[in-house]
């Protein structure tokens, strides 16, 4: 049997690639709603919030208003905010934190950290102006019980219905896991830190 022609191997791709243009129609013909998402990054793996900070970044080029509440980070200086910061008629940023848990030492500072920063992610979501907000580690201050499950998850499910609300941290609880709407798991295979390379701009802030 000879090998096939170039024409052939072309007429076969096209066929393949109408085939699943077919079918990717068929998938979509059903999928016309539109809201407002809970949106989960948690894992171990790093890019939780870099992904969220990127869905932020896409908004405002849809002229969408963003607001971020960083939990834990607002101790540092980092490029993102730096970046968000230049857009002020788009986006409102709330640097609350003052650093993870081992940092402060103190446990009673971190509740009061946390519970100003979710009196500001409340006001967002509040407010109709908003279309997208990231609650930055918010999983790490539930996961430390800085903030009760059951008033936070109430108001995140509650939100106004064209509002997408971005949860960033690590050990996502089962409850909001199970709430959400999307929910993105970032698997660590590799990284630098175990080979002592330190956190660097640009990359970790």
């Amino acid at each position: 049997m000879s090998d096939p022609t170039i024409d052939e191997i072309n007429r076969q791709h096209a066929e393949k690639m109408l085939r699943r243009r077919e079918a990717r129609a068929r998938m979509m013909a059903d999928k016309t709603a539109e809201r407002g998402l809970l949106i989960v990054h948690t894992g171990p793996g790093k890019g939780k919030s870099t992904a969220a900070f990127g869905m932020a970044l896409r908004a405002i080029g849809h002229g969408m208003k963003v607001g971020v509440v960083q939990f834990v980070k607002g101790a540092w200086s980092t490029g993102e905010r730096t970046v968000l910061e230049r857009f002020p008629d788009l986006v409102e940023i709330k640097a609350m934190g003052e650093g993870f848990t081992w940092n402060t030492a103190d446990r009673e500072r971190d509740i009061a950290a946390a519970r100003a920063a979710w009196a500001e992610a409340r006001r967002m979501i509040a407010d109709p102006s908003f279309r997208l907000i990231v609650l930055d580690e918010l999983n790490i201050v539930l996961r430390y019980d800085y903030l009760p499950l059951d008033e936070v998850l109430p108001v995140l499910t509650g939100r106004p219905r064209n509002l997408h609300v971005v949860v960033t941290g690590r050990n996502a609880k089962p409850e909001l896991i199970e709430a959400a709407d999307l929910v993105t798991e970032m698997a660590l295979v590799k990284h630098p830190f175990r080979a002592g390379v330190k956190a660097q701009k640009g990359i970790e802030f």
